[in-house]
């Protein structure tokens, strides 16, 4: 069978150079005589694995010098846990921007930990927009105030932020490498590598410097920043395929010519699916526009029997995974950046086919 068209929202597809070159090196990487997979994590091969990763992601965020890297597991989830742990302080709470369903699980985890509050919410609007964050005002005893950059489901991302004068903590799971950002802006970035940055397994966790070293005592050990900062990622075995999976991503994408060339990608791949979407007879977006995602671009029509019909119709053309989160219904496209152009081309192709097709009767 050859190679789909593969809209997945995550894990999603991979550059097939990139495969390509994984699989070269599958048993003998980078001249060890041993597979990534069957070294230590602790030795110089694996290493200089490490640091060229860290290196690599450093020079493609353009990440400042007091910004520390961490590769950590359990998906950004676990983040969701962590976060409050180690930089809720007593007697504080920590402030969240509601745009979705991830951000929701966010906080919710948060409650688990100490006082939260939420600053600003789309869900009246079921989450097709961002809400207006021009004029939020913060708690004097607030100590942080989390966002997610991108909304994965829902397909809105946040293209602008006030000055918080306390640290913002960006769940960037969708939209990491996507495009670029300030890092300074932010006291923590973190990301599932699943969708930009590499295989599922691995949390890349960008952290300010005095952020870290805030946990209580009784924090555990494993969920202390701390405890990773320390060990450089390596207190215990690290998901050293996935480390260098990412490795291999971030060389293709400087080879590509950096963040700046894949968001002027990114940004010619979207238009020209929101723009087939907006001009079709059938097909709608839910999502507000100026609020919408590069990257997740959920569709539909006012019927689900047409939905579904749909979903056949592009299967039939090698274009798979398209079908909507069961919270939003309707189709999802995810155009990650590893996704070329052309496949874009192929399903705004297929859109317009359908469209004649449903149009002249057959599917309605």
């Amino acid at each position: 069978m050859d190679r789909v068209v593969n809209f997945s929202a995550g894990p999603s597809a991979m550059p097939l150079e990139v495969l390509i070159r994984a699989k070269s090196e599958l048993i003998n990487t980078n001249g060890s005589g041993m597979s990534v997979m069957e070294m230590s994590h602790r030795s110089q091969h694996f290493e200089e694995i490490l640091q060229r990763t860290k290196d690599l992601l450093k020079k493609s965020l353009n990440i400042p010098e007091n910004y520390k890297i961490l590769f950590l597991q359990g998906g950004a989830s676990l983040q969701f846990s962590m976060i409050p742990l180690n930089l809720l302080q007593k007697d504080h709470e920590a402030a969240y921007i509601i745009t979705g369903s991830w951000s929701q699980k966010a906080f919710q985890e948060a409650t688990k930990a100490g006082n939260t509050s939420v600053l600003a919410t789309s869900e009246d609007t079921s989450f097709t927009s961002i809400p207006d964050l021009s004029n939020l005002t913060l708690k004097n005893n607030t100590s942080y105030v989390h966002v997610t950059g991108n909304n994965t489901i829902e397909g809105t991302r946040i293209t602008r932020l006030p000055d918080f004068s306390v640290p913002v903590i960006n769940d960037w799971s969708s939209g990491i490498l996507s495009e670029k950002i300030n890092v300074s802006d932010y006291g923590m970035i973190y990301a599932g590598a699943q969708k930009n940055l590499g295989p599922s397994g691995v949390t890349v966790v960008i952290i300010r410097d005095d952020l870290i070293g805030q946990a209580p005592e009784w924090v555990p050990t494993m969920l202390n920043y701390k405890t990773h900062v320390k060990a450089d990622s390596l207190y215990n075995t690290p998901p050293t395929f996935g480390i260098y999976m990412i490795g291999l991503m971030l060389e293709w994408l400087q080879e590509l010519g950096g963040v700046e060339e894949i968001e002027r990608r990114n940004r010619e791949k979207a238009s020209l699916l929101y723009s087939v979407i907006d001009e079709s007879p059938i097909f709608s977006s839910p999502v507000k526009k100026e609020d919408r995602s590069l990257m997740n671009i959920p569709f539909k029509t006012d019927s689900a029997e047409q939905d579904r019909a749909f979903l056949h119709f592009a299967a039939s053309k090698q274009l798979v995974e398209l079908k909507g989160h069961r919270s939003v219904g309707g189709m999802r496209a995810s155009m990650y950046n590893a996704m070329p152009l052309e496949h874009v081309e192929r399903l705004a192709d297929a859109i317009k086919e359908f469209e004649k097709i449903a149009v002249g009767g057959t599917y309605r």
